[in-house]
């Protein structure tokens, strides 16, 4: 297993590694990917054939390049999939042809906006083939005619993703999903699959509460994949996350769960606020990434997703911009440590029942105001059990009690341990 060092650096260093690698929804490149995230996590990877249906789905057949270009008169390469896998049309078919420029304009994708930049396309589910280009190099591009060139393949093959699987002290479980579709694109998302690989790793450091399920799986399809196999268990699912464009240099976004009252919504609300961290909570719509899939009516799970600057709020966002030197190590670590607060709450956020309701317990006697001696904020612990004292009644949970108090999460969660071990509370 990698070493664990300075988180933001080590995740720098994993998106670089998977930058060049030529991902999509099926093939070879998602492969390496995984093995690659294998070195730091174990993973058990599936496999799933082509022609499977999944819900309304079918698997579709697997796609793999190994080269790409269009050639001038001369034989030099004006446009290759070899300098970036950016260049290529995702799931292309194979082309061998040569042709003038005024007919090959039709296969050509531009950012007429950002002339310096590659935009990023696909055609997952229409026979195509194009290329991706700056604007800067197609008007550079004299008349004349062209060799144009797609050495891939679509065949029947399979549909990959992984799991990994860090077991809590219950099997009720929290998800944890991230998207490895994409090609070269570094906030979207090698950032948020950096992110998801060391927070499983800051996770197996002790035994959580919940078991956490982290799902390396292509967008959409890979998520639907997922939850077609999984259906059996769906009910084990109790929270879930989905973490995508976690490196940019923009402010934390939490993306609501269609409930918008799920416990996952109130956690990572009540952390934003009480971190003071720039921040922006949306509300739930149906469209962006595979939170959409998890909180479909039929599951409705309780499924938010976590970004920095949200899909398509960014100028960089799917094109050639969104590079390694776009994320940074301070943003990624910054995101792993929101998330390790959030479910550092969610873990230990547990109703409990006062055994001792009738009028206030004597504290003193079992020696709970003793413990309190030296510490600064004694007074705010004290004040912390009373008021986990007063709204232990199986109904309220220790989030309800901080957020009513106004007192710290951890403050609450200490004075409901320090009762419970006085055998004045049970959860």
């Amino acid at each position: 297993m990698a070493p664990m060092t300075a988180p933001g650096e080590e995740m720098h260093a994993l998106v670089e590694r998977l930058y060049p690698l030529c991902r999509s929804i099926t093939g070879d490149g998602v492969r390496a990917t995984l093995a690659i995230v294998g070195e730091y996590i174990p993973l058990r990877v599936h496999e799933v054939s082509t022609g499977t249906q999944v819900l309304d789905w079918t698997v579709p057949q697997e796609w793999n390049i190994r080269d790409a270009y269009i050639a001038d008169a001369a034989g030099s390469r004006v446009v290759d999939f070899a300098a970036s896998n950016l260049h290529v049309l995702g799931y292309s078919v194979p082309v061998s042809a040569t042709m003038p420029l005024a007919e090959l304009r039709a296969h050509l994708h531009t950012l007429p906006d950002h002339p310096a930049w590659v935009p990023y396309r696909t055609s997952y589910y229409k026979p195509e083939w194009g290329f991706c280009l700056a604007q800067e190099t197609l008007d550079a591009l004299p008349d004349g005619d062209y060799e144009v060139r797609v050495d891939s393949t679509l065949a029947d093959g399979h549909l990959t993703y992984a799991e990994h699987v860090v077991p809590g002290q219950v099997a009720d479980e929290v998800i944890v999903s991230c998207h490895v579709c994409h090609p070269s694109l570094a906030n979207d998302n090698l950032a948020g699959i950096a992110v998801a690989t060391f927070l499983a790793r800051a996770l197996a450091e002790r035994t959580p509460y919940y078991t956490y399920r982290f799902i390396f799986a292509p967008g959409t399809i890979g998520a639907i994949t997922w939850l077609a196999r999984n259906a059996e268990r769906i009910d084990r699912v109790k929270h879930g996350l989905v973490l995508a464009c976690a490196g940019d240099p923009g402010r934390l976004t939490y993306k609501q769960s269609r409930r918008g009252d799920a416990e996952i919504d109130r956690v990572m609300r009540h952390v934003l606020a009480a971190s003071e961290r720039p921040h922006r909570v949306a509300e739930f719509t149906p469209y962006g990434y595979d939170e959409r899939q998890f909180c479909s009516p039929g599951f409705d799970l309780g499924v938010g997703s976590l970004s920095r600057t949200p899909y398509a709020g960014y100028p960089e966002y799917h094109t050639s911009a969104d590079n390694p030197d776009f994320v940074s190590p301070e943003a990624m670590a910054d995101t792993l440590a929101l998330c390790r607060e959030a479910f550092a709450v969610l873990d230990r956020n547990r109703r409990y029942v006062n055994l001792s309701p009738y009028g206030e317990p004597q504290l003193g006697r079992r020696g709970l105001y003793d413990s309190l001696g030296g510490r600064s904020d004694a007074k705010q612990a004290e004040m912390a059990m009373l008021w986990v004292l007063s709204l232990s009644d199986g109904e309220h949970s220790l989030l309800d009690v901080a957020e009513r108090s106004g007192l710290p999460f951890d403050t609450v969660a200490a004075a409901a341990g320090a009762l419970h071990g006085a055998g004045l509370i049970k959860a």
